[in-house]
């Protein structure tokens, strides 16, 4: 089992190393090329680049990805891709995508987005919350252990 982590806007890529390496689990981080950086990797995280476009980073993780592995993206979209492949995915904000809760999440995003062309505004995600981080911090830890 490996982690894949689409990196390029997770605000918890630390506590998903911290607690993948305490399980002794690979953790790949794919980010664009637009944010490259030369830091030093840590014990058992490897980062994967790829081109800016749009869904790069999501091809990748679905090309890398195996059944059973965990994939952590806020994109609806790679996370129904994910759950159609077998992977566990989970949002940053500590939730589980479902079979169940899917097809509900992309009909809002399509409506959203349909609004967006009329011309209408349209709230964007609410910020992350200490919260929100505590619940990702748990679920992650109840996911590992459960597998």
């Amino acid at each position: 089992m490996k982690i894949y982590v689409d990196a390029d806007a997770c605000p918890v890529k630390e506590s998903i190393i911290s607690i993948a390496q305490d399980a002794g689990i690979s953790v790949i981080l794919v980010k664009s090329f637009s944010h490259f950086s030369n830091d030093n990797e840590e014990p058992g995280v490897e980062t994967v680049y790829v081109d800016t476009g749009a869904e790069a980073a999501d091809y990748r993780i679905m090309k890398l990805a195996k059944k059973g592995d965990i994939i952590v993206t806020q994109d609806y979209g790679l996370a129904s891709l994910g759950l159609a492949k077998g992977c566990i995915v989970l949002h940053h904000k500590g939730f589980t995508y479902t079979n169940e809760n899917i097809d509900q999440l992309l009909q809002t995003r399509y409506v959203s987005a349909m609004a967006r062309k009329a011309g209408k505004k349209t709230k964007g995600p609410k910020a992350l919350t200490a919260e929100d981080k505590e619940n990702f911090h748990t679920l992650f830890i109840q996911t590992i252990e459960q597998l």
